[in-house]
């Protein structure tokens, strides 16, 4: 692993009206598979070669989550999800950019824009790249799904050494009616109990942000105690 910079910045919070946030982050290159774990077992998230956790002194509302794979069962709801989408298709493969890519990552940010007030400003191939594909070394991927020939959902996941990292969803606002988001999620959880993987860890929960509160329906669950250095050990209960 070649750490090419370390700082920490301070800006509105992401999730959270009228707070600020101050966040560490990591420029690296040639990440091994081990270090991305340990980073993410320790709090991180990773979008291209940068990974970053949220540092703020006096609030603790951004919590690390994952959720128990081995002792995860379908309910009912999610069994339709499955039958719901049933024609769609799905290919795992490194990341990689294209056309298809960009057009529909616009198309589901302008609709995030009108749906949820997310703010928007239109994607660059550079800034998809640097995001998306640049740093997923030997363990990053996405999930495409797809419709016949059309693609309607791009999942970006790193394959850990004991679990998936969630990255990043988007989808074709078409096809919202397939529930394409849980979907995405059910077939991480069980693809990981395929590859015998014990957690799929999914970023940060904050309960009082829409955005990240629904990621406590997916029990059961661990969270991460405290922000813990590269040297400590990573508690999670």
């Amino acid at each position: 692993m070649n750490l090419l910079k370390e700082f920490s910045l301070q800006d509105k919070c992401s999730y959270l009206q009228g707070r600020e946030q101050t966040t560490h982050y990591k420029i690296v290159e040639n990440c091994s598979a081990k270090s991305s774990q340990d980073m993410i077992e320790r709090g991180y998230r990773r979008f291209g070669r940068m990974y970053f956790r949220p540092i703020c002194a006096s609030c603790q509302e951004c919590q690390s989550i994952k959720i128990d794979v081995v002792n995860y069962t379908f309910s009912k709801s999610a069994r339709r999800v499955f039958k719901k989408a049933s024609h769609i298709k799905s290919y795992v493969q490194q990341p990689v950019m294209s056309y298809e890519h960009l057009a529909l990552f616009e198309k589901y940010h302008k609709f995030m824009q009108q749906k949820k007030g997310w703010e928007y400003s239109e994607t660059t191939p550079d800034h998809y790249y640097n995001s998306f594909v640049a740093g997923h070394e030997s363990f990053g991927y996405e999930v495409l799904y797809y419709d016949g020939n059309r693609l309607i959902g791009v999942d970006l996941i790193d394959i850990l050494e004991d679990g998936i990292s969630s990255i990043y969803f988007y989808y074709d606002p078409e096809y919202a009616h397939l529930s394409l988001g849980k979907l995405s999620l059910y077939k991480q959880i069980e693809y990981a109990k395929k590859i015998n993987k014990c957690w799929i860890y999914l970023g940060y929960y904050v309960a009082d942000c829409p955005s990240l509160s629904y990621k406590s329906q997916y029990k059961p669950y661990l969270t991460l105690q405290g922000r813990p250095k590269e040297d400590d050990e990573a508690i999670w209960c």
